[in-house]
């Protein structure tokens, strides 16, 4: 695949994801609306590292956001990087059992609704990025 395939790739796929999302935010799936906005952030991050790196645009097969904007050479701002940091942690708090319950417990309405509006605004950003 060429950089803009994958790179288009990733950002269908990103888009989907957001979609995913939203749905589960509405039916009250807290924990897995929050797991699912992390592959929407992970995803973009893929396509600006599939956009930066023309030659070898296959981005690392990782899904710590962190090293991913590192990977992808993002200047982040402050405010981004601090809610990237949280978002990464969805990852881990959703996908493994140790973690599920006590982050699902985590996981109010407000909590949710919080954290949901920190992915739209990375999401934003990181779209702003790719233009």
């Amino acid at each position: 695949m060429t950089n803009i395939e994958l790179l288009n790739y990733w950002i269908e796929s990103s888009e989907e994801d957001y979609d995913t999302m939203k749905v589960l935010y509405n039916s009250k799936k807290y924990s897995w609306s929050l797991f699912v906005g992390h592959l929407v952030i992970e995803k973009l991050l893929k396509a600006l590292y599939a956009k930066k790196y023309v030659d070898n645009p296959i981005a690392p097969k990782v899904h710590n956001l962190i090293l991913l904007s590192q990977k992808a050479d993002l200047q982040v701002p402050d405010e981004m990087k601090n809610k990237i940091k949280v978002i990464n942690t969805f990852n881990i708090s959703a996908r493994y059992d140790d973690y599920k319950k006590e982050f699902s417990n985590k996981c109010t309405f407000e909590y949710t609704t919080k954290q949901i509006e920190n992915i739209k605004e990375v999401r934003v950003w990181l779209k702003e990025q790719l233009t």
